[in-house]
């Protein structure tokens, strides 16, 4: 089993092609048995960086360290890392149980060893009755299974998934995300894993590196990242807002006071240091809106254009007094009607500190 604990410093790393600036001074270090996403969109340095770390690609400028010391001289091969990339990589002319085989015997290990090792890594995903198959004898989620106990077999000491679940339906990409999480608490393996799912980096990640344009926008925990993003980039991309434009005009014990297009005011706990007469951004999440009937402080009348009920949970299109559109998301007790198409309605936010406040661009 892979030794816990082995660190991952990645020092203001930077890679460029011609002109074209893939990774932008990157720092970041990644504890030892820690899962760290790096999301983003596509093409915005991610599967870079990784490639990076794995010694497949030489950067411009930079270090790449493990536990300390530089691996930049070191081949792939010597790094001690396992990769696992989204098309699976196995060889299609040997049976699983050669395909988990291969890198043991490119690593010499002795002849007695392999075959036991072999069989308790297919045992570990589940996969021991399946040994004499070929890689197209296999589902897709299979064919993931024994690429990560090819990996996982030669004991590395970093893990890198490259957007390993893509390729998978809805269902068997949630199993393989618990699957492989499982495996990563259990070797307590030091993982970073690209993705531009951010479902799958919330729920997977210890913390969520978010990129863009080859730059860090945010490293933190998949929570404070929700909730607290730091950049207007992170709350637009990490799950889904409601943008008011707005103005400051102060503070008080509330927060920072923000008059919005339509002449409304609203608080936000995060003045972010704005001063008054500040171009800003109100960023509110849809669950963080509160649906009344009646005229309350702070809410702003509409009406509702569309209802789209998701099970616990309803989704509400609202058209407000101004012609903008507001989403909320709200909790359905059992057996409550839903509120009809074209009804008046009151939203307002859950509180201050629900309003993310950023710069107006």
């Amino acid at each position: 089993m892979a030794a816990k604990g082995h660190e991952v410093a990645i020092e203001r790393v930077g890679q460029r092609f011609g002109d074209y600036v893939a990774v932008d001074d990157v720092s970041l270090t990644v504890g030892g048995g820690e899962l760290v996403a790096l999301l983003g969109p596509s093409g915005r340095g991610k599967s870079t960086l990784l490639r990076i770390i794995a010694g497949c690609i030489a950067q411009t400028e930079g270090r790449i360290l493990f536990d300390g010391a530089s691996v930049d001289h070191l081949p792939a091969n010597r790094r001690g890392v396992g990769i696992v990339f989204q098309n699976y990589a196995l060889f299609p002319h040997m049976t699983v149980r050669e395909n988990v085989a291969y890198g043991l015997r490119a690593q010499k290990w002795k002849r007695d060893d392999i075959a036991p090792r072999v069989e308790e890594m297919l045992g570990r995903v589940h996969m021991a009755q399946f040994g004499d198959r070929y890689p197209r004898q296999l589902s897709g989620g299979q064919q993931q299974r024994i690429a990560l106990a090819r990996c996982l077999a030669t004991d590395p000491k970093v893990l890198l998934l490259d957007e390993p679940f893509a390729a998978l339906d809805k269902n068997l990409r949630f199993d393989m995300q618990i699957e492989v999480k499982r495996l990563q608490h259990e070797y307590g393996i030091t993982t970073i894993m690209v993705t531009h799912d951010q479902e799958e980096a919330l729920s997977m990640a210890d913390r969520v590196a978010v990129m863009s344009r080859g730059k860090l926008e945010q490293v933190a925990s998949p929570t404070e990242i929700y909730d607290r993003p730091a950049t207007l980039f992170v709350n637009q991309f990490v799950g889904s807002s409601n943008i008011l434009r707005g103005e400051v005009l102060g503070s008080d014990a509330a927060g920072c006071l923000v008059r919005l297009a339509d002449g409304a005011a609203i608080h936000a706990a995060d003045s972010k240091n704005m001063q008054p007469g500040a171009k800003v951004v109100v960023a509110l999440r849809p669950e963080a809106l509160v649906l009344s009937d009646a005229p309350a402080q702070g809410a702003r009348p509409g009406r509702i254009k569309a209802v789209l009920p998701l099970g616990p949970q309803v989704a509400y299109d609202i058209e407000t007094a101004d012609g903008s559109a507001l989403k909320a998301i709200v909790t359905r007790a059992a057996e409550t009607k839903l509120r009809a198409i074209d009804t008046p309605v009151h939203v307002a936010p859950l509180s201050p500190a629900a309003c993310n406040l950023f710069p107006a661009e």
